[in-house]
């Protein structure tokens, strides 16, 4: 899939947003939310305190084992420090126990799941971003760049981001489902949906309102415009 990657706009006087979004070859725009420094910071020292726990755990078992025992904790040593982030992103959608835990996931800049290359790329780079010390660089870039990659993540053609969150659909009110006698366009079915799902937030005067205006272009007698609009939205949603 190809597709661009731009930040939002932002309108004089709105509020510095991060949210980008990706253009996909369809041209729907679908946003993205880059995860900044210090949600990344502690995703991480999730990830290394777990490592510690693990490197803790199998070297006291290794010490038992005499010169085996020190081989296996080199291999497993090395695993755990270079191969840790890999497979846990690539096997499972972009996400460490740390980002799984806060909500992120690594991606490819065009939205694509991670695969191995880049993951190995922007793991393998992390020495780089720990230069001279302490993350210097990497902090650096992510400061510089506004999707907040680090150098590891330039080369690799990632992104650290929120995971999307599917939408909540609000209870429908308990009518008996009825379809259109109309043809519904996208919007209009769209628009019954919202009506339908916001009903406990409106008034029942408020409801009697709306559903009116609409009753007479969905053939639904005045008298039954609100439990005819729900009725139809419940139908859109293949309940019954």
């Amino acid at each position: 899939m190809n597709a661009n990657l731009t930040s939002a706009p932002l309108a004089p006087g709105a509020l510095l947003d991060t949210q980008v979004y990706l253009e996909t070859p369809e041209g729907i725009d679908l946003p993205l939310r880059p995860a900044g420094l210090p949600v990344r910071f502690l995703a991480f020292a999730i990830d290394a305190l777990i490592r510690s726990v693990i490197l803790i755990l199998t070297g006291i078992a290794w010490l038992y084992m005499g010169k085996l025992g020190a081989g296996l904790a080199s291999i497993s040593t090395f695993l755990l420090l270079w191969w840790y982030m890999v497979f846990f992103e690539v096997l499972n959608q972009g996400r460490s126990p740390g980002k799984q835990l806060l909500g992120l996931q690594v991606i490819h800049s065009d939205g694509t799941p991670v695969g191995w290359p880049a993951s190995l790329t922007r793991n393998l780079l992390r020495f780089v971003d720990l230069l001279p010390f302490a993350y210097c660089l990497g902090i650096l870039s992510m400061i510089n760049s506004s999707r907040f990659q680090r150098l590891g993540d330039l080369a690799a053609g990632t992104l650290v981001v929120y995971q999307a969150q599917a939408p909540q659909r609000g209870a429908l009110p308990e009518v008996p489902a009825r379809p259109a006698s109309v043809l519904l366009t996208l919007d209009e079915q769209r628009a019954l949906l919202d009506f339908a799902e916001r009903h406990q937030q409106l008034s029942s005067q408020r409801q009697e309102e709306l559903a009116t205006i609409i009753a007479p272009t969905l053939h639904i007698a005045p008298s039954q415009a609100v439990p005819g609009v729900h009725a139809i939205a419940r139908s859109i949603l293949g309940q019954v």
